[in-house]
């Protein structure tokens, strides 16, 4: 009996509001699923999905393709001079040095030798090479014997700025290393060349 009545425009109000509330969504706390690592992330955008082919011929050179692109990409990265798109053997700073010394000089020795080499054997041919075998034997023991001594001598020269920039670092068959890259020609050096003639190294 001393209770107080409640009032009636109070309570619709309350029971208006319940009903409204209720109606509306229930938001959902979080994404609801797991979040996908960086790696699959990063592969999933570099290479899509798509189904293989269920054509022999149409998935073989589906996979062609993809070797391709590979290459190209590999082939771009090499350019840059990225270490992961390198081999083994070219890898590390030292290589990296000795790479970039050997490009940037023109090196008359190695670097032309083929064209010695033709001029041998065209020689061979047309002087006779029953005649001749000696002499040109003695030729070609004086070519190898000056790449040597030009790849001996820019060997010197790379282990020197070796221990100037990279310390501690193993320098060992540098000198093979500068007579292999020499040898070629200048377009067909792989890792390709990253700096012009002449340029301070």
């Amino acid at each position: 009996m001393f209770r107080r009545r409640s009032d009636p425009a109070s309570a619709s109000v309350a029971t208006d509001l319940a009903a409204d509330t209720s109606d509306e969504p229930v938001k959902q706390v979080g994404k609801g699923r797991p979040t996908p690592k960086r790696s699959e992330v990063e592969r999933r955008r570099r290479q899509p999905y798509t189904a293989p082919p269920a054509d022999k011929k149409a998935s073989a050179a589906q996979q062609r393709e993809r070797r391709r692109a590979e290459q190209k990409r590999r082939m771009e990265a090499m350019r840059r001079g990225e270490e992961w798109a390198l081999s083994p053997r070219d890898r590390g700073a030292v290589k990296a040095l000795a790479r970039d010394y050997v490009d940037s000089r023109r090196l008359i020795v190695s670097e032309y030798i083929l064209f010695g080499v033709f001029a041998l054997i065209l020689a061979a041919f047309v002087l006779g090479a029953a005649k001749n075998s000696s002499m040109i034997l003695y030729i070609e023991v004086g070519i190898v014997a000056l790449i040597a001594i030009e790849a001996l001598y820019h060997a010197t020269r790379v282990r020197s700025l070796a221990k100037q920039r990279f310390p501690g670092q193993s320098t060992r068959g540098i000198a093979w290393y500068i007579a292999k890259r020499s040898i070629r020609l200048r377009s067909s050096r792989i890792p390709p060349a990253r700096v012009a003639r002449g340029e301070a190294i």
